[in-house]
């Protein structure tokens, strides 16, 4: 039998949009406000969902303290209360668009798990605005 575990969680971090090639004025008819020089904020919320078969001995699919503890230390320590363009070296040269950023964290917490587990994270950047990867 296959079941699917979820676990949220949540961060708060700052970032600016824009690509580097460009001059300012394209940055921001392409990004709008997210171009701003400043930056800006979110409270981002994350839903870590791990899909895979149920343990006969356990009855668990993966315990949820051990996918606890990884979305803390691979998601949570790094990004909350940081400014992702400025303090995260994997994204001094990509665009911290809630894609890349859904998909760098698939890849950071794939790591973690067993390959016989199908991973899909869901990421809001606002309440009406996400994105999902599940690494296809």
């Amino acid at each position: 039998m296959k079941a699917t575990i979820s676990r949220k969680g949540y961060f708060s971090a700052a970032h600016r949009l824009y690509n580097k090639h460009w001059d300012y004025q394209k940055n921001i008819e392409i990004f709008g406000k997210c171009a701003y020089l400043n930056y800006h904020g979110h409270n981002y919320e994350y839903i870590a969902s791990v899909t895979g078969e149920v343990d006969i001995e356990t009855g668990f699919v993966l315990n949820l303290h051990k996918l606890r503890d990884i979305l803390r230390d691979e998601i949570e320590e790094l990004f909350d209360h940081k400014n992702i363009n400025l303090d995260l070296k994997e994204f001094s040269s990509v665009n911290p668009t809630a894609e890349n950023i859904v998909i760098f964290m698939w890849n950071k917490i794939n790591k973690r798990i067993s390959s016989n587990f199908d991973l899909k994270i869901t990421l809001y950047e606002t309440e009406n605005n996400f994105v999902e990867y599940d690494g296809k």
